[in-house]
């Protein structure tokens, strides 16, 4: 980040500047380049985004806490390591969270202060094409103008029909990294990513976790089938439960607890879930509330999605949108290197981001992580692949720990015209 910010640097024998306005991202914006005055808009008050303020730090916080705790109650007396009371200070748990958000959010505050980006805290409403309207946080207006504009305002949760979040009791992830009591009982609707991931911590802190899954594998449509099944077995051994090819027709928020009917998703006897709490995680959704874009002309596909050419520009060629509110995987790494490809396509004319070479990583105990097309999207595409398996015996060394005993598929794949 501070090798970007370094790039933004005004230079004070320009006379001419352009500026560079990033509209409550909810995703980080790189820009390689130099001789330009930067604003950025961000309405939540603390820089980051999504990722540092509610996600991906945040979780992986909890991810790495609870799973150090899970180890000392399981994973320790074969070891010859005999442990007395272990008691949970949830309270000091998030405190500890918290810390690890603050320090990287204030990082990029003291990036943006060191670099002369101007910050200006506030929801940003265009005016016209190059004049953005800003309701600052602490109270009153102001308005920025642009030769050039980057809209980067992300995404937010996909709520589920019937079910009003409140972030207490029917909850997303961004209340599921704060909830104040563990519960008894949870439903996870969503068995991609964020759901095994939040599913997971809550596991691990003693409650009981069921997630619903639609289709017929975890770990969502990218993952190779074969590792879904793997970590669908390790993960049930840690105490979740699973419903795949189950949808959830209705729910119920409006007692003490939530109520979930589920049934078969091609139809089939319906079933009642009680839980304490629902995390809904059925995926994310372009977030573009009040951003005005239907003034100046620019235009969204049926999914909310801003519409942008490979240049990332919209029907106005000096207004460029990347990350999550346009198309593409919502994943933070990837919205900036599309940051960096649409300040190179100013400056320089030309830009690239490899789409192919996207890595996914899903933060449970173990890991599972891929790039690239798995097994099952190479054949529908009619390629032929040769697949390799190595089989991890005996022990498997991570950061948090040792897992022993245990075989886990590792794949290779590889595009080749040779079937010998």
């Amino acid at each position: 980040m501070e090798e970007l910010l370094d790039t933004l640097r005004p230079s004070k024998q320009a006379k001419k500047v352009s500026r560079y306005v990033l509209r409550h991202s909810s995703e980080p914006a790189d820009a390689k380049t130099r001789f330009l005055q930067v604003s950025c808009i961000e309405k939540r008050g603390t820089l980051g985004g999504t990722c540092l303020n509610v996600g991906c730090i945040p979780s992986k916080s909890l991810l790495n806490n609870t799973a150090l705790y899970h180890q000392i109650l399981h994973d320790t007396k074969h070891r010859g390591i005999e442990v007395g009371d272990v008691k949970l200070n949830l309270a000091t748990l998030m405190k500890a969270k918290e810390t690890s958000v603050t320090s990287l959010t204030k990082g990029v505050e003291y990036l943006f202060k060191k670099n002369n980006v101007e910050y200006i805290k506030g929801t940003g409403s265009f005016v016209d094409e190059h004049t953005v309207a800003v309701s600052l946080n602490d109270g009153g207006e102001t308005s920025v103008k642009g030769k050039n504009i980057i809209i980067a305002t992300g995404s937010e949760a996909t709520p589920f029909p019937g079910l009003t979040i409140d972030e207490k009791k029917v909850i997303t992830s961004t209340g599921a990294i704060a909830l104040q009591e563990i519960p008894k009982k949870m439903v996870v609707i969503g068995g991609g990513i964020i759901g095994l991931e939040m599913g997971s911590v809550w596991s691990r802190l003693g409650t009981e976790v069921t997630v619903v899954e639609f289709l017929g594998q975890i770990g969502g449509p990218g993952m190779d089938a074969e590792v879904s099944k793997s970590i669908q077995k390790i993960l049930a051994k840690q105490g979740v439960k699973f419903k795949l090819n189950t949808k959830v027709t209705k729910g119920d928020g409006d007692g003490e607890g939530v109520k979930i009917n589920v049934e078969a998703a091609k139809g089939g006897k319906e079933e009642l879930l009680d839980a304490d709490v629902v995390l809904v995680a059925i995926g994310r959704k372009p977030y573009t509330e009040g951003l005005g874009f239907e003034k100046i002309g620019l235009e969204a596909d049926e999914r909310g999605r801003l519409i942008i050419d490979q240049e990332y520009r919209t029907k106005l060629p000096h207004i460029r949108v990347i990350g999550d509110c346009t198309f593409g995987p919502m994943l933070a790494h990837k919205a900036e290197e599309e940051g960096i490809a649409a300040i190179e396509f100013i400056t320089k004319g030309y830009g690239h981001v490899n789409y192919g070479a996207i890595p996914s990583v899903m933060y449970t105990h173990p890991e599972v992580a891929w790039v690239g097309q798995n097994e099952q999207e190479l054949k529908k595409d009619g390629m032929f692949c040769h697949m390799k398996k190595i089989r991890v015996v005996r022990r498997l060394t991570y950061s948090r720990g040792e897992i022993q005993n245990r075989h886990i598929p590792i794949h290779g794949k590889f595009k080749s015209k040779d079937k010998s």
